[in-house]
């Protein structure tokens, strides 16, 4: 192994509810630590808007996603909705990991739980958690991308999502966003020297 994949293996794993900050925290980190890497994940669902094959994720049919569980080319994978798929390809940790990268994903929490399961201590699991749901509410209402019953659905999915964080190694309340990006700095600062 050359001296650039030293950290192979290594992975951080970031979960949280819609509207709690996860991706800016993400982001921040990715542009903070050149040793970090992106793993885009594969969906079934279509394509909106701005969005790039390759960049914001794999898009796959939903037969072609079924095609690829029945190849086992997923760590893992979870369908979300009916026919609609969300995963991690082996071939994207594969080429992050030969690039040097530590892998940073950014998932729902059962992918998460069952990332940390197969990856142990060569994974952080990070839950980003809002100060609570009715602030939580507000910030997707002010995102103004979503109808009233999107809101409902995804505070509804956030309860569920939230029983969850007790198995996250880390849980970081984004009540002040500088505070939580500091916060989540020195974290990861900490796993790539081997102090978490």
């Amino acid at each position: 192994m050359n001296n650039k994949c030293a950290k192979n293996g290594k992975v951080i794993i970031f979960s949280a509810p819609s509207g709690a900050g996860k991706s800016t925290v993400v982001n921040h980190l990715l542009k903070k630590f050149h040793w970090l890497g992106f793993s885009v994940s594969a969906t079934s669902r279509e394509l909106r808007g701005t969005e790039k094959n390759g960049i914001d994720y794999y898009f796959f049919t939903t037969e072609q996603f079924r095609d690829k569980i029945a190849n086992n080319a997923f760590i893992e994978y979870e369908e979300v909705y009916e026919g609609r798929f969300y995963g991690t390809l082996k071939s994207e940790v594969s080429r992050l990991w030969e690039e040097g990268k530590i892998v940073v994903f950014d998932i729902d929490v059962k992918g998460a739980v069952n990332l940390k399961q197969q990856y142990g201590d060569n994974a952080l699991t990070i839950f980003i958690k809002p100060p609570s749901l009715e602030t939580l509410k507000e910030r997707l209402v002010k995102r103004g991308t979503d109808s009233s019953q999107s809101i409902k659905t995804r505070i509804e999915k956030a309860m569920n999502e939230l029983s969850y964080s007790d198995k996250f190694d880390v849980v970081l309340v984004n009540d002040n966003l500088q505070e939580c990006l500091a916060s989540a700095e020195r974290i990861t600062q900490d796993f790539y020297n081997n102090k978490l």
